[in-house]
C-alpha cells in the first residue's frame, strides 16, 4: 500500500474499547528551518502513520493535526515538572490549554499525555527524582477534573536503564536500586489508573558505547549467536531488552501493566555505525519483526511502537554524540533517506475500559487470548 510506515494492531473483544494503534512516529521539532507544521501532517497521513508523539505541546503542530484522525501523544517537558509537581492549578491550567482545547476546539485525537522525558538518567543526576511522580498524580487529577481521563491516558517515557538484570539474562530483570521505590510507586500509580509504561530502547546506543557490543545481535535477522533464557531463545537485543522490563514487572506483581516503546531508531549519521545501510537494516528489521504480531517470548501479541524519528533535528544538542542530529527517516527537507517497504493488515489494538482492573492477575491472560483472536470482525 506504500512505503514507510503503517498502523497495526487488533480488534479487541469483551471489556475493551478499540484505538488506532502500532506503529507510530515521534515529531521533533528541533530544526533550523523546519517544515511548516501542516507539511509534516501530510507526510503522515502520505506514509501511513495513524499515531504521532510530541515531546512537548507545539501549538502550530497540534492545529495541524486537528481532524487529521492521527492519534496524538503530548509531552510535557522535564523543566515544567517541578511546577506541574507543587501545584494541581498548574497541571490543570497545562492541560486546558493544551488537550482541552485542541480536544474540543481544534478536533485533535489526544490520547496520550507524557509526563516528562527520560527522566530517570543516570546523567541526570536525580534531577527529577522527587517531581516526576507529584507531576504523574497532579496531571492524572487534571484530567479527572476536565473529564478526559476516560479517553485520555497518562504515560511516563522511560529509558531502558531504568531496570536492569542481576544475571545478564531477561529473567533477572529487576528496577534499578537506587530509583526502585520510584519506579514501583508510578508503576502502581499507572496500573491503579489504567495508564502504560513507555520505554525507549535503542540498541544502537549500546553499539555507540561499547565497541565489543555483538553487531549482530542489535538486528532482526537471527545471525547472532542466540541466548537461551530458561527455555526462552532471544535472537535480539529488543526482545532481550523488552522482556527485562517484563520481568521486572511481574517481579514486582505488576504483570498486566502495557508498555508502549516510546523510542525505537537508528541514525544515519555522526558515527561509523550511523549510517544509511544499518538505519534500514534496522528499522525494517524491526517493523517485520512486531508487524508479524509475535510480540516477545515473554510477551506474545502486538506490540506498539514509535519509531525515532519522522524526522532529522539538526538544532539538537550534540552532546551525547553527533547522531543525535540524524535520527530521522526523513531529512529536515521532508525528503526520504530511504525505503521502507512495508506490507501491513490495517488493525486496531486493545485498550481496557476504565472499568478494566489491570491489577486482576486473570486481566492480562484474557486480553492476551482475546487480542490474539480479534482479526478486524466483529464478535457477539
Amino acid at each position: 500500500m506504500g512505503w514507510f510506515l503503517f498502523s497495526v494492531g487488533l480488534v479487541s473483544l469483551c471489556s475493551m474499547v478499540c484505538t488506532v494503534s502500532g506503529i507510530g512516529a515521534n515529531w521533533g521539532t528541533q530544526c533550523s528551518h523546519p517544515l511548516p507544521p501542516d507539511s509534516v501532517v501530510k507526510l503522515l497521513k502520505d506514509n501511513g502513520f495513524r499515531r504521532v508523539k510530541l515531546f512537548v505541546a507545539d501549538n502550530d503542530a497540534l492545529r495541524a493535526l486537528g481532524k487529521s484522525g492521527i492519534e496524538v501523544m503530548v509531552g510535557i517537558p522535564n523543566d515544567m515538572l517541578p511546577s506541574m509537581a507543587s501545584s494541581v492549578k498548574a497541571a490543570e491550567k497545562w492541560v486546558a490549554k493544551n488537550v482541552s482545547t485542541h480536544i474540543t476546539t481544534n478536533y485533535v485525537n489526544i490520547r496520550f499525555v507524557a509526563v516528562g522525558n527520560q527522566h530517570f538518567l543516570e546523567t541526570y543526576n536525580v534531577s527529577f527524582l522527587k517531581t516526576t511522580f507529584l507531576a504523574l498524580q497532579n496531571v492524572q487529577i487534571a484530567l479527572i477534573k476536565a473529564g478526559l481521563s476516560g479517553t485520555v491516558m497518562v504515560t511516563v517515557p522511560l529509558n531502558d536503564d531504568v531496570y536492569e538484570s542481576s544475571t545478564g539474562l531477561p529473567s533477572g530483570g529487576d528496577f534499578r536500586a537506587d530509583i526502585r521505590d520510584q519506579m514501583l510507586a508510578i508503576v502502581k500509580f499507572l496500573i491503579y489508573n489504567n495508564g502504560v509504561i513507555a520505554v525507549n530502547i535503542n540498541p544502537f546506543i549500546s553499539l555507540y558505547t561499547d565497541p565489543n557490543f555483538p553487531i549482530e545481535f542489535v538486528f532482526f535477522d537471527k545471525k547472532a549467536t542466540p541466548i537461551n533464557d530458561g527455555g526462552k531463545t532471544y535472537y535480539n537485543m529488543f526482545d532481550a531488552n523488552y522482556d527485562t522490563l517484563v520481568w521486572a514487572l511481574n517481579r514486582n506483581g505488576f504483570g498486566n501493566l502495557p508498555i508502549t516503546v516510546g523510542e525505537i531508531g537508528w541514525p544515519t549519521g555522526g558515527d561509523q555505525n550511523a549510517n544509511i545501510e544499518y538505519a534500514k537494516r534496522f528499522n525494517q528489521g524491526f517493523l517485520t519483526h512486531i508487524l508479524g504480531g509475535n510480540g516477545t517470548p515473554m510477551r506474545p501479541g502486538m506490540i506498539d511502537a514509535y519509531l525515532y524519528s519522522l524526522i532529522d533535528e539538526d538544532a539538537k544538542s550534540i552532546d551525547p554524540g553527533s547522531f543525535e542530529r540524524h535520527w530521522g527517516i526523513f531529512n529536515c527537507d521532508g525528503s526520504a533517506k530511504y525505503q521502507l517497504n512495508v506490507n501491513f493488515v490495517d488493525r486496531k489494538r486493545c485498550v481496557t475500559k476504565p472499568s478494566t482492573k489491570l491489577d486482576d492477575q486473570q486481566a492480562a491472560p484474557s486480553v492476551g487470548y482475546d487480542c490474539g483472536l480479534a482479526d478486524g470482525t466483529s464478535h457477539g
